[in-house]
């Protein structure tokens, strides 16, 4: 799986660095005290079904996401958190893993990102992770930047 990231970063034009940590990061909890930085620079890649289609939502490890916002942002009528199996399926990454590349499907990016210089984002499994710029990486996968945070 790190390695289809580490294409993916490449195609995108992103230099990263992947890091596998001994401890999970599968939570933001885990990852921030794993890293030693604050929770909100924990970017949590959340696969929503958005009227019937699959979208990840990355955002800031601060807050939970408000998936009527996230409606709002899509302008969609109905939304809902996917199944383990559909994350799977809709990604090729595990819940716990999913990067905010390397899946092909459309993103919605937190504002409260970018309040940051450097975020961290899982890299493909419970344990790995990389640092970017957040709009950086928004702007290279065409994110829809927006609040979606409670």
């Amino acid at each position: 799986m790190r390695s289809k990231v580490k294409e993916a970063a490449r195609e995108l034009g992103l230099a990263i660095e992947l890091k596998t940590l001994d401890d999970s990061t599968a939570t933001v909890a885990e990852a921030a005290n794993a890293l030693g930085v604050v929770e909100g620079q924990i970017a949590k890649s959340i696969v929503f079904v958005m009227d019937g289609e699959p979208v990840v939502v990355v955002a800031s490890g601060r807050h939970r996401i408000d998936r009527e916002k996230v409606c709002d942002a899509l302008d969609c009528a109905e939304g809902r958190m996917a199944s383990g199996d559909e994350v799977r399926a809709a990604t090729g990454f595990p819940i716990g893993g999913v990067p905010p590349i390397g899946h092909g499907l459309p993103v919605v990016f937190d504002t409260a990102l970018l309040d940051y210089d450097e975020i961290y984002a899982a890299g493909g499994d419970a344990n790995t992770l990389f640092a970017v710029a957040p709009r950086a990486l928004a702007g290279c996968v065409h994110a829809l930047v927006a609040p979606v945070g409670e």
